[in-house]
């Protein structure tokens, strides 16, 4: 099994050797961690790991020392897991062992989107209860370690035994003792068309954090941490990836302490939070997904990866090959008719497109941003006989219809707003901040989510749409629940994620054969809360394809290929204005979910004839591109191109892309060194589209990673192509 019970010491030890989690009730009852990463033998007791006898603080406040649970004034003064105020105002908890249950399988978790497995030998799980005498409060720490997986899941459920009500100031999903040694500390940061960029620098006495407090995850930060050795690598050395599988405020924290001990943790923030724990009452915390390697910042990723795109994304379409799409947006934003679709339509379908989204506008009166959010009635002005009759005249051109759609949000220009001012988000008596001329439905509110469940089901059954892309264009301002009492406002930001979750669970249990999409201004919401509903998400609003590099490559460190949308769209770019050739453009969008963002009824014959081109190259490694191993190669920072490849799970095949961003004159000699290949394996090396001048070459595996494929200017002078942007793509197979 495991998970090992060891009476004698008292000790628990999550493995399956790919890693191993040691936890033991100390003499005091508290539960101490001893040991997390490496896989040890389970067979042998590390009850030494804890150094000496520990019966609680006295006369050695500060002691350097692991515990699950830790907490607030108790003699550990890193920071706590755990902030609960009493009847008295006191935050002092002594958590002691109470029991534990070991069962195989994961529960899932209620109202919360969390990893799941399909059958119980997939993974086990401990429930670990802890009690606080004086207050009556029963934590139960949850843990699930997955088979074959170097990742283990945690949450934490609180629950009030007692006759008083409680109130919870800090409950970090979890909380992590590292091993001793120096750490590097590396998050993923941004803002709005330039998310997740990697950022990694030392961790120093004191506390390093990302985190939210505008009612999503954001555009700024991932609710996401790295902690990997100053040594560590792509593909050596060791690490800790802590992810949040939750979409709304969010904390991730690592603090290294004046003795060099080491602590992160993940979970709601302080800040804006306070929830009443009545009597009877129960609180469970989002889950954390906690995953090691030495297998450097690669391994992380894809112990990740598999378990996100495996175990985390659900239903239907986790599986399915996602369709070329294009959207119509940058194409005709709000100006459209049924016949211009149509027109757009056509056009697509004759470049192999498969699926057509109709963006904004095709709702209420919405010709520009400032009218009809709230009312979900088809604008008849612009399709005179409905979505229905649009999706059948999609159907007929072999097309399936997508449509967008923003159900939290209100414009203050609607008939929703007239009728329900109350619904939008704002305290009484103060003036509600706009942002892109909307605010922000109340989703903490039962009867707004009942709403919106009628109005986007009365849409969905009535026409045939095979996929929703569900945005969110702007964060809370005004945070106030007008159905909470004063005292417990501090409740409202979860209470408003809870809400939005069950939206997405109702409507995706509904109808379960539509694919939906998450989106929020791009990546503003792009977490792995979202993937539990959505298996895909928009990347990012910028499509610029040298932007995206950034964008991608920082995104991968947690998210599959198989989540990340990717458009190849019109240039000069509409984000940064940008002009880059059509063929670089889809080299960089081919790693994610494929489509376009442009009218493909403005491009030439020979632009026609470069699409059809990539999208038969695409639907043709569709499978790999969305379901093999994503390799970093050269990261996109401080350098004059970047690369990347996807590798099979056989590794039979793989495709690799190298993309040129500035040029130079005098070029280097260069090589681009591969890896998750098989070295004992010949592949056939073809470039794409055009074939190399020296044709079809083979190469053994062993030589592509340890001397790599040559770069310019081992090609012909006179054939190397020279300019800045320019993508090069080699399709390796295996002879």
């Amino acid at each position: 099994m495991p998970i090992t019970w060891r009476d004698a010491d008292r000790e628990l030890h999550l493995h399956n050797g790919l890693l191993s989690l040691v936890l033991r009730v100390h003499e005091n009852g508290w539960l101490g961690q001893l040991h997390a990463g490496a896989p040890l033998d389970p067979g042998r007791s590390y009850a030494h790991l804890a150094a000496l006898p520990f019966t609680g603080f006295s006369n050695r406040l500060d002691d350097p020392l692991g515990f699950a649970v830790p907490t607030a004034g108790s003699g550990d003064f890193r920071i706590p897991a755990l902030v609960v105020e009493g009847p008295d105002g006191a935050t002092v908890l002594d958590l002691a062992y109470v029991a534990h249950r070991i069962a195989p399988g994961k529960p899932a978790l209620d109202g919360l989107p969390s990893t799941y497995v399909e059958g119980p030998d997939e993974a086990t799980t401990v429930e670990v209860d802890l009690r606080d005498g004086p207050t009556a409060l029963t934590v139960t720490l949850v843990l699930t370690i997955f088979e074959g997986r170097a990742a283990i899941a945690r949450s934490m459920r609180l629950a009030n035994h007692g006759r008083d009500r409680l109130v919870i100031r800090t409950a970090m999903s979890a909380s992590l003792d590292l091993p001793a040694g120096e750490w590097d500390v590396l998050t993923f940061s941004g803002a709005w068309a330039r998310e997740r960029h990697p950022y990694r620098s030392p961790l120093v006495p004191g506390r390093r954090s990302v985190g939210s407090l505008r009612g999503a995850s954001g555009h700024q930060q991932d609710p996401s941490i790295f902690l990997v050795r100053p040594e560590t690598t792509e593909e050596h050395g060791e690490g800790f990836a802590v992810s949040l599988v939750y979409s709304g405020n969010f904390l991730a924290e690592a603090e290294l302490g004046a003795r060099g001990a080491t602590r992160a943790r993940i979970g709601l923030p302080s800040e804006g939070f306070a929830w009443t724990l009545l009597p009877g009452a129960t609180f469970t915390t989002p889950e954390a997904v906690m995953a090691w390697s030495n297998e450097g910042l690669g391994g992380l990723s894809d112990t990740l990866h598999d378990l996100y795109r495996e175990r985390l994304a659900r239903g239907r379409w986790r599986d399915r090959p996602r369709p070329v799409l294009l959207n119509s947006w940058e194409g005709v934003y709000y100006d459209f008719d049924h016949d211009r679709l149509l027109e757009m339509a056509r056009a697509a379908a004759d470049l192999g497109v498969e699926l057509f989204v109709l963006d904004d506008g095709w709702f209420g009166e919405r010709d520009s941003d400032t009218t009809s959010l709230g009312d979900w009635i088809v604008d008849h002005r612009k399709l005179p006989d409905g979505l229905g009759r649009l999706a059948a005249d999609m159907e007929g051109l072999g097309l399936s219809l997508g449509l967008w759609i923003e159900p939290e949000m209100v414009s203050p220009v609607s008939r929703l707003f007239a009728e329900h001012p109350d619904w939008a988000i704002g305290v009484p008596g103060r003036a509600r901040t706009e942002s892109r001329q909307q605010l922000v439905l109340d989703l903490s509110r039962p009867e707004v989510v009942d709403h919106l469940e009628g109005a986007f089901a009365e849409i969905l059954a009535n026409a045939s749409v095979r996929y929703v892309k569900w945005d969110m264009n702007r964060n809370i301002t005004e945070p106030y629940g007008a159905t909470l009492p004063p005292d417990r406002q501090g409740e409202f930001f979860h209470r408003y994620m809870l809400g939005t979750y069950e939206l997405w669970r109702r409507l995706t249990t509904r109808f379960p054969e539509i694919l939906f999409e998450s989106c929020a201004g791009g990546g503003g919401r792009f977490d792995p809360g979202m993937l539990a509903y959505a298996p895909q998400g928009w990347t990012s609003d910028d499509t610029d394809a040298i932007e995206r590099l950034a964008i991608q490559w920082g995104t991968s460190h947690v998210y599959p290929l198989s989540s990340m949308a990717a458009h190849v769209s019109a240039v000069p770019n509409h984000q940064v204005g940008r002009v880059t050739p059509l063929a670089t453009r889809a080299a960089v969008a081919f790693f994610g979910l494929f489509g376009y963002e442009l009218d493909p009824r403005h491009l030439s014959a020979d632009e026609r004839a470069e699409i059809r081109d990539q999208i038969a190259f695409y639907r043709r490694h569709r499978e790999l591109f969305q379901r093999g191993r994503f390799v970093r190669l050269r990261a996109p920072f401080g350098r004059d191109d970047a690369a990347w490849m996807v590798v099979a799970s056989d590794r039979r095949s793989a495709i690799v892309a190298r993309i040129r961003i500035l040029d130079r004159p005098v070029r280097v000699t260069d090589r681009l060194q591969l890896r998750g290949l098989d070295p004992g394996l010949s592949y056939a090396v073809e470039t794409w589209p055009a074939p190399s001048p020296g044709g079809r070459v083979r190469r053994g595996g062993d030589l592509l990673q340890s001397v790599g494929l040559g770069l310019e200017p081992s090609d012909p002078p006179e054939q190397a192509p020279r300019g800045d942007f320019r993508a090069w793509i080699w399709v390796l197979t295996a002879e």
